[in-house]
């Protein structure tokens, strides 16, 4: 279950194809310097290297944390 509430009027908020800079692949957010988005669910396998730690994903975001930080929720790794 996501914990970002969704505002279907709004455009701020999507999902999104990415690969992930993960050390440990525990965690369900990421700050946004460690995803970068994808045009296709294709381009983001293609991109991925687990030897180098980064993953494909579907992520949902950009969202603000209470800290001012930006991040992006994993709905789940494409792997």
């Amino acid at each position: 279950m996501s914990r970002i509430k969704l505002d279907s009027e709004s455009e701020v908020v999507e999902e999104c194809f990415a690969v992930i800079y993960a050390p440990r692949r525990q965690r369900d957010r990421f700050p946004e310097n460690c995803v970068e988005i994808m045009d296709s669910e294709q381009a983001a396998m293609d991109a991925a290297c687990p030897g180098d730690k980064r993953y494909a994903a579907r992520v949902l975001g950009p969202s603000r944390s209470s800290e001012g930080l930006r991040l992006y929720y994993l709905v789940c790794w494409l792997d």
